[in-house]
């Protein structure tokens, strides 16, 4: 009689099971346990959070949920059956029981972004195309074909600041930025002291955000409707439903310190500029590349391309500022404003952003790689941001970025307002929940998140203690330090997908003619390093004298765990003569 019960049982507990694989559904109202230790995050009191998956082998950048809690995901690297990733919870304990892969599409790099569902579809990019997909109710993965909403067929095709992160507004309407190809417009891109163009010719089809038909197939560039202009990258942009305006969250331009070394100190450079928070409305300027905004000025101020010191406003001062600045280089790569009823009533209506974390602080620890918090009303800023989920690195201070161990990357929210985080380096998502009473919620629950703003990823760096060059005087490893480690990183290990590493490749330790053309003139368009495909500008360094070009080349080449002969400044010599007789 017991046997028989059992089995009964038994096929009852499978038959609900694949019941709820087939339409998606499992018991949503009620919160599964987060993990004993958040899955190595730090929160605010009260809340938890368990991991969905603890990896995808094709990694992360957005992600959506659905309505019925499946999640999709935008791979940061190709997936053998497809470029993106959907996930069930069958059993409702917070953990992905299902994942499948799908949708291939050729037109891809690895800055491909967003990721969000509107109107019952999957839209999603590629470096250079925004595709869509209709969702079939019930069914995990979408079942139509693959649709192109909106094709970048610009002839620079791919270039740095590719990313095609998407929001739509209540009109029916898309918007999509089209990134700058370049750091500063200058006549040599990345090339200390050349000057900016003005007028910038890369305003006409870069550096802003264009609109859309959200319906319309096929369209390219010239179909949309250029909305605002003067922003340099965006990865992290929403509609705010509350104001209904675009936001956005800037990634400041670079090498403040490598390009100005006259006119900036180190810490200048690893401070500023700031990561401008910008309320986009049709026809605003942010002043791209002539001016960045310097949150400690609270000022727009003078590019050195253009003539700034650091101070001169000039210009700048026609141009909209941001709702809020925060410090340089933080990565800021999603934005999301809570419209859930899970959490406390101080975070409705507020924004989430994830700031991936920075690669170009040297010589002072990188910083960021947290999931910052700004509570929000009428279109501003209510107060000063917060610290809401960190742990994300697991190491402090950040020497170089490949000692973080995971950065975060997407936010999306799911029906029973639980806040998904995904990053970039392993794939690894988790869900966040509120667990506690949210009348009483305060100061008290946000405390110990306060005291985490004295860690070196997030205070400001002081100027002496924090200088990891403190000690480093001269010869080629302060030449690295200056002109190199900002991309490369001081350990030499780069940054992924970015900057290729200088440890263990032949484009270091091989040809040395190779290697000093490439220090000479520049590297442009994609090239693979150790099985990795890197997208980005090399600009040359011909203004290094044969001695220091010699002693950095040497100095890369017999550090990292290389073993390779040194370079001599008369090896630098031919080779400059060189380049000069063919010119």
């Amino acid at each position: 009689m017991v046997t028989s019960i059992s089995k009964t049982c038994f096929t009852i507990f499978l038959f609900v099971l694949v019941i709820a694989h087939l339409t998606g559904c499992s018991k949503k109202n009620e919160l599964p346990a987060g993990d004993p230790d958040n899955g190595g995050l730090f929160l605010p009191n009260d809340f938890e959070a368990v991991v969905v998956v603890d990896s995808l082998t094709g990694h992360a950048r957005h992600l959506a949920v659905n309505d019925n809690g499946d999640i999709y995901v935008k791979s940061r690297l190709s997936e053998k059956d497809g470029r993106n990733v959907a996930l069930r919870d069958v059993d409702n304990d917070g953990k992905a029981d299902i994942i499948e892969t799908f949708s291939q599409y050729e037109k891809e790099g690895s800055y491909g972004t967003a990721m969000r569902i509107h109107n019952g579809y999957l839209y999603f990019s590629s470096d250079l195309v925004v595709y869509r997909q209709k969702l079939t109710p019930g069914k995990l993965i979408p079942e139509s074909e693959l649709e192109e909403i909106v094709v970048d067929d610009h002839p620079h095709g791919m270039h740095e600041h590719i990313g095609k992160p998407i929001c739509f507004d209540n009109k029916g309407n898309l918007y999509v930025p089209f990134g700058a190809p370049s750091n500063a417009c200058q006549e040599l891109n990345r090339t200390p002291a050349s000057p900016g163009m003005d007028p910038c010719p890369q305003l006409v089809d870069h550096g802003g955000v264009w609109r859309f038909d959200a319906n319309k197939n096929g369209q390219t560039q010239k179909d949309g409707y250029k909305f605002s202009t003067g922003i340099r990258s965006v990865v992290a942009m929403e509609w705010n439903p509350m104001d209904e305006n675009v936001y956005l969250v800037m990634h400041g331009r670079d090498d403040l310190l490598r390009l100005w070394a006259s006119r900036f100190t180190p810490w200048q450079s690893a401070m500023l500029p700031s990561e401008e928070f910008l309320k986009v409305t049709e026809g605003s300027d942010f002043g791209w590349p002539y001016c960045y905004y310097d949150q400690i000025q609270e000022e727009n101020v003078l590019a050195p391309e253009y003539g700034g010191d650091g101070n001169e406003i000039g210009r700048c001062a026609e141009f909209q500022k941001p709702v809020m600045g925060f410090p340089g280089h933080w990565a800021p790569n999603d934005l999301f404003f809570y419209q859930g009823d899970q959490f406390p009533a101080r975070y409705k209506n507020g924004a989430f952003i994830a700031f991936h974390g920075s690669t170009n602080r040297a010589p002072y620890p990188q910083s960021g790689y947290f999931i910052c918090f700004v509570p929000f009303e009428n279109g501003k800023p209510t107060g000063k941001w917060e610290v809401f989920a960190d742990g994300f690195a697991q190491v402090d201070p950040i020497v170089n970025v490949s000692d973080a161990v995971y950065r975060p990357m997407g936010i999306a929210m799911g029906p029973d307002g639980s806040l998904y985080i995904a990053e970039t380096e392993k794939g690894k998502i988790w869900r966040i929940m509120y667990k506690g009473d949210k009348g009483t919620f305060g100061s008290a629950q946000l405390a110990a998140m306060e005291k985490r703003k004295l860690l070196s990823h997030l205070r400001t760096p002081d100027k002496i203690n924090d200088n990891l060059d403190k000690d480093v005087v001269a010869g080629g490893a302060k030449i690295f330090s200056v002109y190199c480690a900002t991309c490369h990183q001081q350990d030499g290990k780069g940054a992924s997908g970015r900057f290729p590493p200088l440890a263990g490749t032949d484009w270091v330790t091989g040809d040395k003619k190779r290697l000093i053309g490439i220090l000479l003139n520049g590297l442009e368009g994609n090239i693979m390093v150790n099985g990795e495909e890197y997208i980005n500008a090399m600009p040359q360094h011909s203004f290094l004298s044969n001695e220091e070009a010699a002693n950095v080349l040497t100095y890369i080449r017999q550090n990292f765990g290389n073993k390779a002969s040194e370079i001599r400044p008369e090896e630098v010599a031919a080779a400059r003569s060189m380049v000069h007789a063919k010119n």
